[in-house]
């Protein structure tokens, strides 16, 4: 569906007419394998002053989530969430819907579909799904596999409120600019971390969220050099 919108390169417009396309063609049409030699998994590991070991890909948990791309007639935006205040991990944070990878699920795919109709009721119906970004290795332990949707407006959403606070939309125009990807750093287990942060309008982006929007917006980058 052709969508109208610029995207930002270094200064510079990237016309979005046809996003679908374009996404397509930029990213992986099927889930990365374990030990790809192309395209590592990416982490907060690439970011840090000093050289950390690499998580060990074989012994994380097996995770996905879903990034849904709403195509508004005025821009597409990104939709996420904000995670339950009450939730004993990563209360409170900026996240995609996801989760681990369940063994009746069989595939990345599917599991990141049921968690976003867990979470934020969206429909797996509802999205149409255009291919996948590199394996996510976090610090806490979990491969996580991003599945690329597409989502046609209006939305409409059921937030589980023992999951998420709330579900919110950030223009894709703000977080494909490389001049809002900020670094950011704090103390972590006795050493600086290091880790991409997108601050939008009151929502703080940050950690393995904005380290995947990273990889999206390189790949996009990359197909217009």
């Amino acid at each position: 569906m052709p969508v109208s919108g610029r995207l930002l390169r270094q200064g510079q417009d990237w016309d979005f007419s046809d996003i679908a396309d374009i996404l397509a063609g930029r990213l992986r049409a099927q889930p990365p394998a374990y030990g790809d030699l192309i395209a590592r998994p990416r982490g907060d590991h690439d970011l840090q002053e000093e050289p950390v070991e690499i998580p060990d890909e074989a012994a994380a948990i097996e995770a996905a989530v879903l990034i849904p791309i709403v195509l508004h007639p005025a821009g597409p935006t990104m939709l996420l969430t904000q995670r339950a205040t009450a939730l004993r991990n990563h209360s409170g944070q900026v996240a995609f819907p996801g989760g681990r990878v369940d063994a009746v699920d069989g595939s990345p795919l599917v599991a990141a579909l049921r968690e976003a109709e867990e979470e934020i009721g969206l429909a797996r119906d509802k999205v149409r799904t255009v291919g996948y970004l590199d394996a996510y290795l976090t610090g806490t332990g979990y491969r996580v596999v991003p599945v690329v949707g597409l989502v046609e407006p209006p939305l409409v959403l059921t937030i589980n409120p023992h999951e998420v606070d709330e579900a919110f939309e950030t223009p894709l125009s703000f977080l494909m600019d490389p001049a809002n990807h900020q670094r950011h750093g704090r103390e972590w287990n006795g050493r600086r971390r290091t880790y991409y942060a997108m601050p939008h309008e009151g929502h703080y982006i940050w950690g393995a969220t904005a380290g995947m929007i990273r990889n999206l917006y390189e790949r996009l980058a990359a197909g217009e050099s």
